[in-house]
Parts: C-alpha cells; structure tokens; sequence
C-alpha cells in the first residue's frame, strides 16, 4: 500500500518554493511579500461570526448539527471534542519552541524537494505570485529524523507530544468522519475502509493523514501581505485549534469573508475536497484563508485526515436523487492528490463526470 508521504515524491518543489525568508530579520515587508488591495476583499463585519456555529460533541444532537454545518458552510466549531486541553497546550509549547529557532537553525529540519514532510512554506505557493508571510512544519507520524537536527540530546519531548497528538486526532477524525455519513445515511459498509483503518495504536500509515505546524510571525505592516492565501483542503476533513490570535477566515457566497473567531478550548473543523466530491457537492469545500498582526504571532495546527491513498472515492449513490447524475468521476486519493497539487483551484474540473 502507499503512503501520502510516497505520493509527494513524485511531485518535488524547487527549492525557492520551500525554503522561507527570515522573518525576524525584516523591518519592512519586501516586494516578494507584497500583495494588491484586490488580493483581499474586506472581511465582512464582526457580527457575521455568529454564522460559525459552535458544536458540542457530547450534545444528543450533536450528528444532525454537524450534518447541517457542512452542508450549509463547511465549516464548524467543535467543543467537548475528547482532546485533552493539556496535550494541545503541549504541541503548543512544543511549536513556539521550534518557531522560536534561529532561522538558520530551522533550515536544519528543511523539507527536501521531493519531501512531505520537514520544515518550510505552504505547499501552494507555486500558484500565487507573490510569497506568504508563514512558515510551517509538515508532521507524519513521528518527527525525529528532522527535529534531532535541531535538538541532539533534547527531541524527544517534541516528537512524543507530536505523536501522541497525531493518535487522538487520528480518534477524533474517525468519530467525526463516521458521524458525518451517519447524518448522510451512508452505511458502515460503504465505508469499510474507515473500519479497516482503526486500530488501538493510532497509526497514520495506513490513512491519508498529516499534522501542520503554522506560524505567521507579526507583520510590520500586516495590511500589505497575506498569512495564507484563498485555497480549499485537499483531503475528507481538517481540523485545526488556533490559538487566541485572530486571522482565520472563511468565504461565504453572499457574505463574502467572515472571520473565524478564536473560541476558548474548540477546535475549528473544516471540509475539504474528498467531502465535496463523495457528496457530489452537497458539501461546501470551503474556501479558507489567513490575515497576519502586525503585534502579535500566530501559531495554529491543522490535522488533515482522508482515506489511504490507493482508496477510490465516487460520489455516493445514496447522495445522488432519482434526477441528478454525479458530478465528479471516481477517481484514487493518490491521483487527485496529484492532480490538486499541479493544478491547485481548478483540480476539481479535472475529474468532473
């Protein structure tokens, strides 16, 4: 079986894609960094946040609301998620710490071109003329070939936390990924890849999983750049905790930019691609960015979570009325991923039916 971390091989990245600029060391935003006005789009007023709906996932109700909130926007707040606030303070700590590095430092744990995982910028930023102003580091299961780079006698605190935190929301995921088909009436045996997939010990070899570390530094002046340009995920769901800096954003058809609020102990859950296709457009992919502070850093994690890579997905026949035709072709995990990566916003017009 391969893995996602074989699938970005085929795919390498020039180093000018991959390597960031020293942050620390700017006074000024360069040209590099520079976006238009019209790159933006005013974020619609504050009241829109309500639009975010915030879940309990110990709520009786808590699949039908779910059901509703990706269908309506994609997106969702969820508490009570079973994660223990200890372990994201955790990984918190454990990313300041490595954000924290010397630039020089950090480019020890460099993500190689033809690489998943290790440090570095946003995968999209091939399609954007113009750099973001973010690093990050990709995590697939445990860090250490990277991180005892950086810390020889002192990685292990790092890669624990990392790997642990990978295994609960390898949990979560699932509970999420079932209670979602539940709200769709899709049947355990429509979905048996999910079944063979759990397993005690929280393995990320066999699903399409990631964790991403994400900093965007204060910007001296943030209203010039971008944290992390319009793009949708590419996988069945991601789900992200943020921390109390605000800057996430959603797009919303007739609403335009609405901000995603940092809401105390929730994580945020977003739908990607692969939802969007297996319900043949019933859900929203959602359209996501980042705005930068000019006082403060931002640091979030996003676990993004699909099926194993050889899996091929359809839009499910229980979607799909008596008068609607699918809209997308089947096709494996491993070849959209391909697709989505060369072609970014239009990858889904490849494999429309």
């Amino acid at each position: 079986m391969s893995t996602l971390s074989e699938a970005y091989e085929d795919l390498p990245l020039d180093l000018q894609h991959i390597k960031p600029v020293d942050f620390a060391s700017l006074e000024a935003v360069p040209d590099s960094h520079v976006w238009h006005d019209s790159s933006f789009g005013a974020c619609s007023d504050e009241h829109e946040k309500s639009l975010v709906p915030v879940i309990d996932l110990e709520d009786s109700n808590a699949t039908e609301l779910i059901g509703k909130a990706c269908e309506t926007l994609g997106v969702f707040q969820l508490k009570n998620h079973g994660i223990p606030l200890s372990l994201i303070e955790e990984v918190k700590s454990e990313a300041a710490r490595f954000f924290a590095l010397s630039a020089r430092q950090k480019l020890k744990a460099l993500r190689s071109p033809g690489g998943a995982t290790g440090y570095g910028i946003a995968r999209i930023t091939p399609f954007f003329s113009k750099y973001m102003w973010h690093e990050g580091f990709t995590i697939m299961g445990s860090p250490v070939d990277h991180v005892k780079e950086l810390w020889p006698h002192d990685h292990e605190r790092f890669c624990d936390v990392m790997v642990n935190y990978q295994k609960k929301m390898k949990v979560l995921a699932e509970r999420l990924t079932r209670l979602i088909f539940k709200s769709l009436n899709i049947s355990d045996e429509e979905i048996s890849w999910l079944s063979s997939t759990s397993n005690d010990s929280g393995s990320a070899s066999t699903v399409s999983a990631a964790l991403q570390l994400n900093s965007y530094p204060p910007c001296p002046e943030p209203n010039q750049t971008m944290g992390l340009a319009p793009h949708t995920d590419t996988f069945l769901l991601t789900i992200v905790h943020q921390t109390q800096t605000n800057g996430l954003q959603i797009f919303k058809d007739g609403s335009g930019w609405l901000p995603v609020p940092p809401v105390e102990g929730a994580l945020v859950v977003n739908m990607g691609d692969l939802f969007h296709i297996l319900t043949n457009a019933r859900f929203p992919n959602v359209l996501h960015r980042v705005v930068v502070s000019g006082t403060q850093q931002r640091l979030s994690t996003a676990y993004f979570y699909g099926p194993p890579i050889d899996f091929i997905l359809s839009p499910f026949s229980k979607v799909l009325n008596s008068a609607q035709a699918p809209h997308y072709r089947s096709v494996a995990v491993k070849e959209y991923v391909a697709i989505k990566a060369q072609n970014l916003e239009k990858a889904l017009s490849f494999i429309r039916a």
